[in-house]
């Protein structure tokens, strides 16, 4: 359904089958399905009043809040994109997203205040500034920065001001051609946009949410509206927790599957990740689905459980029917921690990436043992390619190959035309996503995934490029050469490590390095420790030996590790 399955399109008409059931849930806000009609409406026409409308891109720089989704809707209503803004960057960092995007808006928290206008010296193409207020919650990671109640920022408009001056604009025809822009750090170079159509997105995302229930994908709107209405009249609507913020992909696409079905967005109200708000709410909403990243998230709500469970306080998350988690490796003993307190609930791991997919599943129904840590089953899409003659690889014979996935997927990346043909290839005829995990297949379809390709560390969910965080240590006048790579990290799955030689025969303080890279670039990227060596190791080209680096940050905590 290419007209329909515009999201703005099928949300109005789960909106006016259920007015009154609850959409979101954050903290202890509760929003109905009206009331985010109405106000993403209302900032439609504020939006089309400024001249926002057809193929325009609306950059969100916010923590999680109503705000984020109702912004979004009204992007969606006018046929703007969305275009995802880190809320841990600096001005650099948000210039390079916000312009590559050729974003028009921006829709920012006060917290963010100077930062945005920093970066906004930048951008000549922003026209709307839309400051959030941050209702008092809990400051960012920059000290000092927590501005509730401050100043409009000069050449801002305030967000509520703007949605009370605004009647709620009527509905309009829209195509599922329109699109959605997701930034993500990638494997190669700065964050790229990735180009989502509305009818791929529904695809990828509704049509699995359908087939759980055993319902076939709607093939109108207003049919997509009744499903959900029937769906809340049986009780079952699905009530989504999902941890990671709005920020990233997997949060804001695991929100819109659900609306569709016309569920409930649980979403964290602290700034900072707490297991024990999570658990109150899976508990308090009855979660029927936690949606986490991998071991970052896993880690220590188990920790959690176990803490209540010892002081004789333990929550209930019997609710749950699934747990789903991608971008991160989860563990099987963290799987079975979890599933021993929620026994009716299927986990499912995946393979994903903002580029599509799952290019593979590992699915533990309730009762049954979870497969290997990094062992997962491929589906119907995947497929297993050479990446230097593009040879299909047979699963079974032996040969480790780069993971594919046909099926539903983007349209490439944004302005980066080289770089999609990279990404998204036609092979025999079949297009397929590429984004560059190896793997091993079995025979019987078990996919053993070896890592990515490239260097790109993944810590906790986020994607890290060496080359940006090397840039910024070499900056530094003590640092004369360096390499970045990922070591294993029980919590984040990889973090990153600085192999560095200094430049001079003055001791180099690790800990000032660290702290300079951090005003460079954001503090997450920054390397958790330093190790110098006295001779560097390049190949003749002159390119880093990532593998060379790496064992030696590897020995060097193996080394820390028997010393202590």
């Amino acid at each position: 359904m290419t007209v329909s399955a515009n999201w703005a399109t099928l949300w109005e008409a789960v909106a006016a089958e259920q007015p009154d059931h609850t959409a979101v849930v954050l903290g202890e806000h509760r929003i109905l399905w009206r009331d985010l009609d109405v106000r993403a409406a209302r900032l439609a026409a504020a939006l089309t009043a400024h001249g926002v409308g057809v193929g325009a891109k609306v950059a969100q720089l916010m923590y999680n809040c109503p705000e984020y989704l109702e912004s979004a809707y009204a992007a969606f209503k006018v046929r703007a994109s969305t275009v995802n803004v880190n809320y841990r960057y600096l001005a650099p960092e948000i210039v390079h997203v916000v312009g590559d995007s050729d974003a028009e808006v921006l829709v920012f928290h006060t917290s963010f205040a100077a930062v945005v206008a920093e970066a906004a010296a930048a951008l000549p193409k922003l026209r709307l500034l839309l400051q959030v207020d941050d209702e008092g919650r809990d400051g960012d990671d920059r000290d000092g920065d927590d501005r509730d109640g401050a100043p409009l920022l000069a050449g801002a408009l305030r967000y509520e001001d703007v949605i009370a001056e605004h009647g709620p604009a009527a509905p309009i025809q829209r195509s599922g051609e329109d699109e959605l822009v997701l930034y993500t750090g990638g494997t190669t170079g700065l964050p790229k946009g990735v180009v989502w159509r509305h009818v791929d997105l529904f695809g990828a995302l509704a049509f699995n949410g359908y087939a759980s229930y055993g319902i076939p994908a709607p093939e109108t709107a207003a049919e997509a509206g009744r499903i959900a209405a029937q769906l809340n009249a049986q009780g079952s609507s699905p009530v989504n927790m999902t941890a990671p913020p709005l920020m990233h992909g997997t949060a804001l696409f695991l929100a819109m599957s659900t609306f569709v079905l016309g569920g409930t967005v649980v979403l964290l109200g602290s700034r900072h990740f707490d297991p024990a708000e999570l658990l109150r709410l899976v508990q308090r909403e009855h979660v029927t689905q936690l949606s986490i990243v991998g071991d970052a998230f896993a880690r220590p709500v188990v920790a959690e459980l176990h803490r209540a469970e010892a002081a004789g306080d333990s929550y209930d998350i019997s609710s749950l029917d699934r747990i789903v988690s991608t971008g991160a490796t989860l563990s099987a003993p963290l799987k079975r921690e979890l599933m021993q307190r929620a026994p009716r609930a299927t986990v499912i791991d995946m393979i994903g990436a903002s580029e599509g997919g799952p290019f593979a599943m590992a699915m533990t129904p309730p009762g049954a043992d979870p497969m290997g840590t990094a062992k997962f089953m491929a589906t119907p899409t995947t497929a297993l390619f050479d990446e230097d003659t593009w040879e299909r690889i047979e699963p079974g014979c032996g040969r480790s190959g780069v993971l594919a996935s046909s099926g539903p997927m983007p349209s490439g990346y944004h302005n980066a035309p080289e770089k999609t043909a990279a990404t998204f290839r036609t092979i025999g005829g079949v297009r397929y996503t590429i984004p560059g995990d190896h793997a091993l297949i079995d025979a019987d379809g078990t996919v053993h995934l070896l890592g990515r390709g490239s260097v790109c560390i993944n810590s906790g969910g986020e994607k890290i490029y060496p080359e940006e965080v090397e840039v910024a240590a070499r900056s530094h006048p003590a640092v004369e050469d360096c390499i970045a790579v990922g070591v294993p990290d029980v919590r984040f799955g990889e973090a990153v490590v600085l192999v560095a030689k200094s430049a001079g025969a003055a001791a180099v303080d690790a800990d000032d390095i660290i702290r300079h890279v951090k005003t460079k670039i954001a503090s997450y990227k920054a390397p958790r420790r330093v190790v110098f060596v006295d001779a560097f190791v390049r190949s003749p080209s002159g390119k880093a030996d990532y593998r060379w680096a790496r064992d030696v940050a590897n020995a060097a905590i193996v080394s820390d590790v028997a010393a202590s």
